[in-house]
């Protein structure tokens, strides 16, 4: 309890390690330069673990073709029948917007807002899948056939601004993808030493071959375990820091150091520099522009407006 109520900074060099936790050592990287898994490891991670996963969503796909008797045509392939159910389009919009960012960014700014930071980063990528449902609803009541968005606003407005939102999504699409693949072989070189030039080249093997084979429903059942992995990760991450880690272990010594922390290195901005205040400056412009920048994002991607337009019919009335 002593170091709690009188919190150091460790020296020079040590980045905010007030508790002189040694697992952090002082250093500004956990993992140091030094991998902290074999690199065979990272090439399986990277290789078998995403032709396996491949390999089990096509069967679950061409499984249920052969079941119910699916054809798999164009339009199957494009639009997945139009016969996702509601639970496993919740799946895939979870998925689809849990980006590199979601995890890495969100952490971030709970570093250097306080609570208020995650808090607005969750709340800014709320309000649009919120709105944007609704917005999807009569997409599916006034276009029920349609693949995409820009062929309706093909339809609706014309050539012109056909080719401004082609231009918008495409550009999004580059980008979100790129941020994916670049975090993915980003945390397999920190963890593996695996070249991150390489691993940006061999993660999308799997997803590029369970697309070409099961098409857009391959792509759901696909998002729908990486729903699964996530939340299973999450839950294990949470019960290790409030339950069984060694040097926090209870939401109340948590706590402690939060607010003994404060003290010596209080948040500019925020009301009497705590982390557990929502009155924070910083944390609410943060809010601002995420909540304004993800519009945009939502907006234009072309995967989100998919996961509407393949609903099944009835879902929507």
């Amino acid at each position: 309890m002593a170091d709690i109520l009188n919190p150091m900074r460790g020296g020079p060099g040590c980045t905010r390690n007030f508790f002189q936790d040694p697992q952090y050592g002082c250093s500004e990287s956990f993992f140091g330069s030094t991998a902290q898994l074999d690199k065979s490891i990272g090439y399986v991670i990277v290789l078998v673990f995403g032709l396996a996963f491949a390999v089990a969503t096509v069967g679950l796909v061409l499984i249920e073709r052969k079941v119910l008797g699916r054809r798999m045509d164009s339009e199957f392939f494009n639009t997945a029948g139009r016969t996702v159910k509601t639970g496993l389009t919740a799946s895939v919009i979870v998925s689809q917007w849990t980006w590199a960012a979601t995890l890495l960014q969100s952490s971030n700014v709970a570093y250097q807002y306080g609570i208020s930071g995650p808090f607005w980063y969750a709340s800014g990528a709320t309000l649009q899948i919120i709105v944007f449902s609704l917005l999807a609803v009569q997409v599916k009541r006034r276009a029920p056939t349609a693949h995409t968005f820009l062929e309706i606003i093909q339809a609706r407005w014309g050539t012109t601004a056909h080719a401004v939102f082609l231009f918008f999504a495409l550009a999004t699409n580059i980008i979100v993808t790129s941020m994916l693949i670049l975090g993915g072989s980003a945390v397999v070189n920190a963890l593996t030493g695996v070249n991150a030039d390489l691993a940006s080249f061999l993660i999308p093997l799997g997803v590029i071959l369970y697309t070409l084979a099961g098409g857009l429903k391959a792509t759901f059942v696909a998002s729908y375990f990486n729903t699964a992995v996530i939340l299973i990760a999450l839950c294990i991450f949470v019960f290790q820091v409030y339950v069984t880690d060694s040097t926090l272990g209870s939401p109340s010594v948590v706590y402690d150091r939060l607010q003994a922390s404060a003290l010596i290195d209080p948040v500019d901005g925020n009301r009497g520099g705590s982390y557990l205040t929502m009155f924070s400056k910083g944390g609410m412009l943060f809010g601002l522009s995420n909540i304004c920048g993800n519009f945009g994002t939502v907006f234009v991607d072309r995967t989100l407006r998919v996961s509407f337009v393949v609903r099944r019919d009835r879902k929507s009335r």
